[in-house]
This record gives C-alpha cells, structure tokens and sequence, in this order.
C-alpha cells in the first residue's frame, strides 16, 4: 500500500492491491485507524468533509469498496453485503490494519455489521450512524425527495446531502425502473447509477452474535432522519444488548451535510466506548 502522509486531514488517495487488484482507498490524519463504509453507492469522496473532522483526532481509511461504493454494478441483497465484508477482510490483510474501529453509515452500517460478526479479530469497535440492519431494508418509496430540475450542487448542501444519499437508498425497493444520477463529485469515483431490487432480510442474527460476544458498539442517529426511524434504531439497539446512542439533529445525509457535526460527535462517541471487548 501507498501510504499518505499523516500529518495532515486533507484527503489523499492511496492504492493498495486486493485481490491482485490496485484499489483506492483515502485516507487521512493519524493515530488509531478507523476504517470508514459509506452508504452505498456512494464514494469517500463526498464524506471527504467529514472525514477531515474525524481525522483530527485518528488515522481514516475509507476505501472504495467494489460492487458497494461509487458506481456499484451489483444488486444490493444479502450476497453483495457478505461478499463486499469479506473483501473488507482482505483489505484490512493487504494494508496489515486490525484490529480497528469499524464505522458504517446508513447501507454501510450493514456490511459494518456483517463484517464486524465475520470478522472477530480484525473488527476492535463498531460505531453504526444512522443504520439499516434490524428489520430488513427500509421502504424508502416515500422518503425519496424529487430532484427537481436544474443541476444538484445550486440547491444548497442540505438538499444535495440528503437527495444523494436517499437516492442512492433507492434501490431497496422492489424493481420499477433504472434511476441514473450524472453529477460528477470532482475525485475518483462519482455518484452514479443503480439498479433498483427487492427488499432483502435484515441482519438480526449477526447483532445478536454481537451482543453475545460483548463487541464495544454505538449508535448514532439524527432526528430528522425520514428514512430510519427511531423504532428501527431501538429495534437494532435491542439487538445489540443496548449499546449507547447519540442523537443528533439532521437528515439521514447529516455526516454529508453537517461534517463538523459528524467530527465533533464521532470524537465524542470514540472517547466514550471501550477499546477492548467487555469480560
């Protein structure tokens, strides 16, 4: 792996070969690594704000998971999620990273999770912002805000921040039609297109495996989030033996939207959980 250089919270990218593959993966500040998952379809490149604050007080690596970020060219169902964790695996055996704190947000607190219960040595903390894994994939047909006319980036940071993500959150209803989003993000990577599937299960099984390994966990969630809700968030929680949560104001983008929001609490929430696995 190329490695970046460390003194600094700007977002370098760096290559590392998994699979007998060059794969990219940012990353930025220093001290102990966290390996961050974006939602699904979605780059580092557009948390890179947000990353920055995080990287302030830790070491992050957001790598550009196949199949999963960007333009994934996969369905999202419960193969992808087991297959993209176990590419995670293998990324954390090329780079020599583990064990780390594992932080997912939305679609990538689920493949978070499911890696973190693969995972057992490699997978120190999981932090969950805003997570989809208790009850199967949300309906999101209502939560989908219209993109309007005229290009994205005029619309303000809070409407670009939640469109994207609930857009790219899309898919998990059942299949009527492609959606094709064209705005290029600047950095290797963009927001693109993605597939529209049915609803897959939810990862009840992998929580509490969690739970009964006693994995340090916590919960982060925002109150104007229209697409996980409270109950959903409790229902994992319960899941997972009552872990801490964090409660935020904000959509369900608010990491993308709110960067020193996100920075301020995962430091917070990184200070507050255990480092070690529960005797």
């Amino acid at each position: 792996m190329t490695r970046a250089d460390g003194q600094s919270t700007a977002m370098h990218w760096s290559t590392v070969r998994v699979d007998a593959q060059a794969e990219m993966c940012a990353v930025l500040g220093r001290g102990s690594p966290v390996v961050f998952v974006p939602g699904w379809g979605l780059t580092p490149w557009i948390y890179r704000h947000a990353l920055a604050r995080l990287a302030r007080s830790c070491r992050v690596y957001a790598p550009a998971i196949p199949g999963f970020s960007g333009v994934p060219d996969r369905p999202l169902d419960e193969r992808t999620v087991a297959d993209c964790a176990a590419w995670l695996g293998r990324f954390l055996d090329a780079t020599g990273l583990g064990p780390v704190t594992l932080v997912g947000h939305s679609f990538g607190g689920a493949l978070a999770v499911r890696a973190a219960d693969d995972l057992p040595d490699r997978i120190a903390r999981l932090v969950l912002v805003n997570p989809v894994g208790a009850e199967g994939w949300p309906d999101v047909e209502s939560a989908v805000p219209p993109l309007g006319d005229g290009p994205l980036w005029e619309r303000g940071a809070a409407a670009l921040g939640d469109a994207l993500a609930l857009r790219m959150l899309a898919p998990t209803t059942p299949p009527r039609r492609t959606a094709t989003i064209g705005h290029d993000v600047g950095a290797p990577g963009r927001v693109g297109r993605t597939d529209l599937i049915a609803a897959g299960g939810g990862l009840t099984g992998e929580l509490n495996r969690l739970a009964q390994r006693r994995l340090p966990v916590a919960l982060m969630w925002s109150r104007g989030d229209r697409l996980i809700s409270r109950a959903s968030v409790e229902s994992l929680r319960a899941c997972l033996g009552g872990p801490p949560v964090f409660t935020v104001a904000g959509g369900h983008g608010w990491p993308i939207t709110d960067p020193e929001c996100f920075g301020h609490t995962m430091r917070t929430v990184l200070d507050r959980i255990p480092t070690e696995v529960a005797s």
